[in-house]
């Protein structure tokens, strides 16, 4: 039976819930202001660093809201794929370098080029839009690398096209495309900002995939308890002696059932066996 909704996907549920109630409240609240980022003024005139550390918390464009909440649960295979341990892992360990490696990148790189329009706040480098775009594309390449196609299918030009394997301006999809055009729009929803994050958090996402980080920073795990799995090794290892336990009596009830079915088998072929010859001998009697 396939896996419906969230099932199997805790940390993706909570994940999903979690923007977008705080994307209701800062719409609710009227602090959206509160979130995004322009280098000027919020960071060269007034000092606010503290907007570094709410960035990704949540979003403030309805669009970007649905763009994400539609990828994000697309995306919920990753977690049934590696667990809730390793899928919570990830997001911890990626969310603060992409929460300062973006801003980071605007601040310091990209905005001081606009050397015309060093004192704008309507410069084309001047806006990091709120939400966690950078985590989503972290997980998207994930979902890239580890998530099989299962399916391709061919979108034609012309409905007279006599063969569709050889019409040049087919166009192949697969399975997987509705996910990567959702977060497409998210990544060009706010350009150049949205690009930005994107690419970021793609770049931090395959970084954290090969190991690239410094020590353990791809193979660190956080404990059971907060994803729910209390029982530590020892309770794992517990479990699996129990089910080899269960596999192995299972398979001793087989083969006492496989052999009281032979000898009843058995049985019940000498009894047609000797019905079979005494019905002869019986005919026989009967003749002389």
């Amino acid at each position: 039976m396939l896996a419906s909704g969230f099932t199997g996907a805790p940390v993706s549920r909570f994940l999903l819930y979690g923007i977008i109630t705080t994307s209701i409240l800062a719409s609710i609240t009227d602090t959206k202001h509160l979130f995004y980022i322009q280098p000027h003024p919020h960071i060269w005139k007034y000092g606010q660093l503290w907007r570094v550390a709410v960035w990704q918390l949540c979003y403030t464009n309805s669009t970007e809201l649905l763009f994400a909440a539609m990828t994000l649960y697309n995306m919920r295979v990753i977690e049934r794929l590696w667990g809730s341990q390793k899928f919570a892992s990830f997001l911890l360990s990626t969310y603060l370098p992409t929460t300062l490696l973006t801003p980071l990148l605007l601040t310091l790189v990209l905005r001081p080029l606009t050397f015309n329009h060093a004192s704008s706040s309507s410069s084309l480098f001047n806006l990091l839009p709120a939400g966690p775009t950078p985590l989503i594309f972290g997980l998207l390449a994930q979902y890239h690398a580890a998530i099989p196609t299962v399916y391709k299918y061919r979108v034609v030009a012309s409905a007279s096209s006599t063969s569709h394997q050889d019409d040049p301006y087919a166009l192949v999809f697969s399975d997987k495309s509705t996910t990567y055009l959702l977060a497409g729009q998210l990544a060009l929803s706010s350009l150049p900002g949205s690009a930005l994050a994107a690419a970021v958090g793609w770049v931090v996402g395959m970084a954290w995939r090969g190991e690239w980080g410094p020590g353990l920073w791809g193979k660190w795990r956080v404990p059971g308890w907060v994803v729910g799995e209390a029982r530590g090794e020892a309770g794992r290892g517990q479990e699996l002696e129990g089910l080899r336990r269960r596999m192995e009596g299972e398979g001793a009830a087989a083969r006492g059932t496989g052999a009281d079915t032979a000898e009843q088998t058995g049985q019940g072929g000498e009894q047609r066996r000797r019905g079979i010859v005494g019905g002869v001998a019986d005919q026989f009697r009967g003749s002389f």
